[in-house]
C-alpha cells in the first residue's frame, strides 16, 4: 500500500533564498510516515493501547531537484519490507508538475513502550502495512552502514536542552542533523544544502546529556560523529555530500 500526503513548503522550511532545507524534508518524511502508521492502527494515536512504538534507526536521502517556497509537494511512502523486529520504509517526493524531487529510505525498530524492550512484528501488524516488496527507491535493498573515521579535524560540545526532546523523552530525530550542522566548520556550513544525507542512529540522547560532536572530511563526505562526553557511547553518525 502506498500512502500519500500533501505538504506546502512554508517560510520556516527554506534556507537561503527559496529552496527547501534538508531538515524540512526530513520533517515532511517523518510526518507522512507517522500518518501512515496512524492509518493502519500502529501510530502515535494508538500507542497507549498497543504499547508499541517505531524507533528510527537509519535515514538515506537523495535530493534530485530541490523544491522551493510555496510549492505543494506530493509525498508517497510505503512499507518496503518487514522482518522480525525491523521495518524498511521508502519515500518519493513529487512537485506540482509531478517531477520526482527526493527519494529516501529508512529503517525502523519496534519497541514496547512499557518494558522498553524490542518487540517482534506480529503477522497481523505486518499485513496491515501491505508491504510493497518489489518497490525500492535505491538499488541497494539494505542501507549501508557508516564507518567511524579514525581521525577528526574539529569538535564541539553540545548540552541537550528541553526544546530538543520528543514525545517519548529522547532527543528528536531531526535535531541530530541540527547538531551536525552546528559541528561543521563555517566554510563547510556555508556549502549547504547537501543533496545526499545519511544518518545512522545508535543510542538515544536524553535531556541534560552532554555530547561531543566530531567532524572530519574523507572520501568526498562530510562526517559528524556524536558521542557521549566521555566518548564511551556512540549516539549517531551523519554523512553529508
Amino acid at each position: 500500500m502506498i500512502y500519500k500526503e500533501k505538504f506546502k513548503v512554508g517560510l520556516k522550511d527554506v534556507w537561503k533564498g527559496k529552496e527547501v532545507s534538508n531538515i524540512a524534508i526530513l520533517e515532511y518524511l517523518e510526518n507522512v510516515a507517522a500518518y501512515h502508521s496512524d492509518r493502519v492502527g500502529y501510530g502515535i494515536e494508538t500507542s497507549e493501547k498497543t504499547h508499541l512504538s517505531w524507533i528510527l534507526l537509519d535515514w538515506k536521502v537523495k535530493v534530485i531537484k530541490r523544491p522551493e517556497y510555496g510549492q505543494v509537494l506530493d509525498i508517497h511512502t510505503w512499507s518496503r519490507y518487514i522482518a522480525k523486529c525491523y521495518a524498511y520504509r521508502d519515500f518519493e517526493v513529487y512537485d506540482e508538475k509531478n517531477k520526482l524531487c527526493v527519494i529516501a529510505s529508512s529503517k525502523w525498530l519496534l519497541i514496547n513502550n512499557q518494558t522498553g524492550k524490542i518487540e517482534k512484528v506480529q503477522q497481523e501488524m505486518a499485513d496491515r502495512y501491505e508491504s510493497e516488496i518489489e518497490k525500492s527507491v535505491f538499488q541497494e535493498k539494505e542501507i549501508e552502514k557508516i564507518k567511524a573515521p579514525e581521525n577528526y579535524k574539529s569538535s564541539i560540545i553540545y548540552e541537550v536542552k528541553r526544546k530538543d526532546i520528543d514525545v517519548i523523552g529522547h532527543m528528536h530525530n531531526l535535531y541530530y542533523l541540527d547538531i551536525a550542522y552546528e559541528t561543521l566548520p563555517e566554510e563547510v556550513y556555508n556549502q549547504r544544502p547537501f543533496d545526499e544525507i545519511r544518518i545512522m542512529y545508535k543510542k538515544e540522547i536524553k535531556l541534560g546529556d552532554t555530547v561531543i560532536c566530531k567532524y572530519t572530511y574523507e572520501c568526498g563526505k562530510h562526517i559528524v560523529v556524536i558521542q557521549s562526553e566521555d566518548e564511551q557511547i556512540l549516539h549517531a553518525m551523519i554523512e553529508l555530500r
